[in-house]
């Protein structure tokens, strides 16, 4: 159908459609469409069809909106408005690569049109289709060669590709067109400035970028970044001189920098411990009150000189009263030496305060106040639980609120070393109690929600954050709302360990809703940072945006969800009731009592809870409702509702736990645990390449993991008794097999494994289970591997125990264990006298959180980030 030109009186209302869309003005925008509309000669002009759609997907109406536009562009093929419109509207749902096509198809119809070639350039940048990028912002320099931003976008499309030199080039082209005065203050100059010496830098043209810094010195506002990036430029030329004087100039400026002093070391190029001890001996003197110059030392010290260092750093941070002195030392934990030193000049420390209140019996001076002896048992309290002894951890704190019992920090450290003890319950009452000293503290108030959820205690933790989220509105939908990510980690974890999978599903999406929020919100800038020239800074949010599920809340979140899609692959959710009827049958008469009393009791409770939540949803549509009326140009439609029960019965619950998967087989591979988290999911399916990729891709990350080969035996087992696969498969499967590992028997190659890693209990345990596996009948001789506690064993910690009192009640150890557990779990009990995962039965209520919990910190017992 041809174009219909308006008439001038219903062109003029098309622009004033126009004009309403822009200003969001979409009430008035559909009451002008409607007037051109209602006349018949025009009622199927379709580019007021468009706008009309357009204004309604702002309303929400995302249907009706749709079909309009399609409907305008189909009595409109060749108007670019239509198109330009058409690719508004995928652009809205997110459809990208769509919306790229739409914006190709409007410049067919008008090549030259600036708004259309912005948009599309936008696009292309988000989707990071750099060569595409580069091409339409060459074509709007073409246009408009006399805007700043047509230049910019030019230079960074360019300096993305990794062009640095062609960029720098640019830049350079586009500086000499700005008329800047030297004397004058122009902080987007600076920026530009700034932006032009970091390509530079990346171009490895140092002797240019140097030159470039001398030479606009005096314009570029930030002075700080003059003479750091003056540094790191001088070392990279080997003018060690030079670069001498300026890191002496920046220690001045901040003596508690590391980096200077590590700018220091490389251009003063020490030859010998001697030397490079002396560096810091000269910074005491002329910074007596550094910390950081008394610090540094003790990475590379030993023996006495260790001991003198350690000495006079220890001594300044407590007689200051430094509550993160422990923190600074951590990374000095991996030698024995340094840790057998640190341990022996403290408890000294101590015994000489209780005595006589000196540090030394030689000291000579005026005697310590009672409060360094107070952070001497605060940090002796943190090294004994980081070394592992709780009970002596405990005594110091106990002996430290016994003479300071208001000192929150004593209450967190106590908190602390329960929850590393393994008794969540003992750690949540300590850190309720430091909380209670002070109810404005967020972060208390943060990490006693922390340890509730650890604990399962969800409903606890949502009144604890309600304290500080915003008043009217529901605490759980506040956090979601601020992307409080840490809360819903814990969440996810804590719903998990109750076997809640919808729920802890639910917040494992939300988490990656967010991601892609932030994902999406990254569309904004592109404009935003062009304008304001902060160039520097929008490169760095491009890269970030490019690896940002590598992030740990996220990696966090993938891993809960895999878990629980096979878990629920394996055991699919059945209905309540047949579930508590097939657990009644294996009940005694009174434990069956004790059973309906505790689900009456759980009964009662969800349903106030129910009720409490129906009250609160809704007074919050009520106050949505009143927020729509007085924001009539309301935008957006509403997002799909997460609901537990759905979540948990998903239909195809391994291509959900794909979906998580691909990011991080993408930007986590370092990770060993993300291929082996997608063999779990291949071996479900039976795709036996790749699952051999996967195993590939673990071996070359630590070989002698446990998990890992309980896959390959798993694996080894189906290659050999799979009747389903191709011969030619076969073939290439038997092949990398016999290549990698020089044989394909389970049996023997488990049999290898156990006498390689025998001192191992995580190694035992996974051996141990694959005997079962291949051979149910030898449960009695893996029992007895797994449950070997022996001091000479390596692992003996709550974590590996507690994984093989799991496999033993969850019977991977053989049918019929549970002597064999209660017996274990006695042993164990004595070895880790404070957890509740090994009390009896009556004192372990929280012991299975604990246990599901150890997921949040599987790299360590101990959270770095902690305190």
């Amino acid at each position: 159908m041809p174009s219909i030109t308006l008439p001038p009186k219903e062109n003029a209302l098309f622009k004033r459609i126009l004009r309403c869309y822009e200003h969001k003005q979409y009430r008035n925008g559909l009451k002008f469409c409607k007037q051109i509309l209602s006349n018949p000669k025009f009622a199927e002009h379709g580019e007021t069809l468009a706008m009309k759609g357009l204004t309604l997907n702002c309303l929400g109406k995302k249907d009706e909106a749709y079909e309009l536009v399609r409907r305008g562009l189909r009595n409109d093929l060749k108007s670019h408005v239509c198109w330009h419109v058409y690719g508004l509207l995928q652009r809205s749902d997110k459809k990208y690569d769509e919306a790229i096509k739409c914006y190709r198809n409007a410049l067919k119809w008008d090549k030259d049109n600036l708004q259309i070639l912005r948009d599309l350039s936008l696009l292309q940048v988000q989707m990071r289709d750099l060569e595409g990028y580069r091409e339409t912002r060459y074509q709007l320099l073409q246009l408009r060669p006399a805007q700043r931003a047509s230049w910019i976008g030019y230079a960074v499309a360019y300096h993305l590709l990794e062009d640095f030199e062609m960029a720098a080039k640019i830049v350079e082209e586009f500086r000499k067109t700005q008329q800047t005065s030297p004397d004058k203050v122009d902080y987007e100059y600076s920026e530009l400035l700034l932006y032009q010496n970091q390509v530079l830098r990346e171009a490895g043209l140092y002797r240019e970028a140097l030159d470039h810094l001398n030479k606009y010195e005096k314009q570029i506002c930030d002075k700080l970044v003059v003479e750091e990036t003056r540094g790191d430029l001088l070392l990279k030329q080997d003018r060690h001189e030079e670069a001498c004087q300026v890191y002496r100039r920046l220690q001045e400026r901040n003596p508690e920098n590391w980096a200077y002093y590590q700018g220091l070391e490389k251009a003063l190029k020490p030859g010998s411990l001697e030397e490079q001890h002396k560096i810091y001996e000269d910074s005491w003197l002329k910074f007596p009150k550094g910390l950081v110059p008394r610090r540094l030392p003790l990475n590379f010290l030993t023996g006495e000189k260790f001991r003198d260092c350690l000495d006079a750093y220890l001594r300044m941070n407590f007689i200051k009263g430094c509550p993160p002195v422990f923190t600074t030392l951590k990374s000095l934990y991996t030698s024995q030496d340094k840790v057998g030193i640190i341990e022996e000049v403290v408890l000294g420390y101590e015994s000489n305060l209780k005595s006589c209140q000196l540090f030394s019996e030689n000291d000579d001076g005026k005697e310590e106040p009672p409060t360094t002896l107070l952070w001497v048992q605060y940090f002796l309290a943190q090294h004994f639980d980081y070394t592992n002894r709780p009970s002596l951890a405990l005594d110091h704190i106990n002996a430290a609120i016994d003479s300071t019992p208001t000192l929150i920090e004593l209450f967190l450290i106590k908190a602390k070393i329960y929850k590393h003890a393994g008794n969540i319950k003992e750690a949540v009452r300590w850190m309720d109690e430091a909380q209670a000293l002070d109810t404005a503290d967020r972060f208390v108030n943060s990490k006693c929600a922390k340890y509730m959820l650890k604990a399962g205690l969800v409903q606890e933790a949502e009144e604890m954050c309600s304290k500080f989220t915003r008043e009217g509105a529901s605490a759980v939908e506040n956090l979601n709302e601020m992307q409080c990510m840490w809360f819903q980690t814990e969440c996810a974890l804590a719903y998990k360990a109750m076997n809640r999978f919808g729920d802890a599903l639910k917040k494992c999406h939300e988490i990656e809703r967010h991601f892609v929020e932030i994902t999406d919100d990254q569309f904004d800038f592109h404009t935003y940072c062009m304008r304001k020239m902060t160039l520097r800074s929008y490169v760095d949010l491009l890269k970030l945006e490019d690896v940002l599920r590598q992030h740990p809340f996220y990696y966090q979140a993938a891993r809960t969800a895999i878990r629980i899609y096979l878990h629920l692959h394996d055991k699919p959710l059945s209905d309540d009731s047949e579930q508590s009827h097939s657990d009644a049958e294996n009940l005694t008469d009174k434990e069956l009592k004790k059973l309906r009393n505790k689900q009456r009791r759980a009964q009662k409770k969800a349903q106030l809870e129910e009720e409490k939540k129906n009250a609160e949803k809704e007074k919050q549509l009520k106050n949505q409702k009143k927020k729509k009326e007085d924001d009539d140009e309301e935008i957006g439609g509403p997002k799909e509702e997460l609901i537990p029960d759905k979540l948990a019965k998903p239909d195809n619950p391994l291509e959900e736990a794909v979906k998580f998967l691909i990011p991080l087989k993408n930007l986590v591979r370092h990770k060993i645990e993300t291929h082996l988290l997608a063999f779990e999911i291949y071996f479900r399916k039976e795709k036996y390449l790749l699952m051999l990729q996967s195993i590939k891709r673990a071996l070359a990350i630590e070989p002698s993991n446990p998990w890992l080969h309980e896959c390959l035996v798993r694996f080894f087992r189906g290659v050999n008794e799979s009747a389903d696969l191709a011969p030619a498969v076969r073939t290439v499967l038997k092949l990398e097999i016999s290549r990698l590992f020089g044989e394909s028997n389970p049996q023997s190659f488990n049999k290898n494994f156990l006498s390689q890693h025998s001192s191992s209990i995580p190694h035992r345990l996974a051996a141990a289970k694959m005997m079962v596996y291949l051979e149910p009948s030898s449960d009695q001789m893996a029992c007895e591997i797994a449950t070997a506690l022996d001091e000479s064993l390596t692992g003996r910690s709550i974590q590996s125990c507690g994984e093989v009192l799991a496999a033993l009640r969850e019977r991977q150890l053989g049918e019929d264990q549970q002597r064999a557990s209660e017996a274990y779990r006695a042993a164990c009990r004595h070895l880790f006298p404070h957890c509740l995962l090994f009390a009896p039965a009556g004192l372990q209520d929280n012991s299975a959180v604990i246990s599901a919990n150890g997921d949040a910190s599987a790299d360590g017992e101990h959270d770095d980030n902690e305190m």
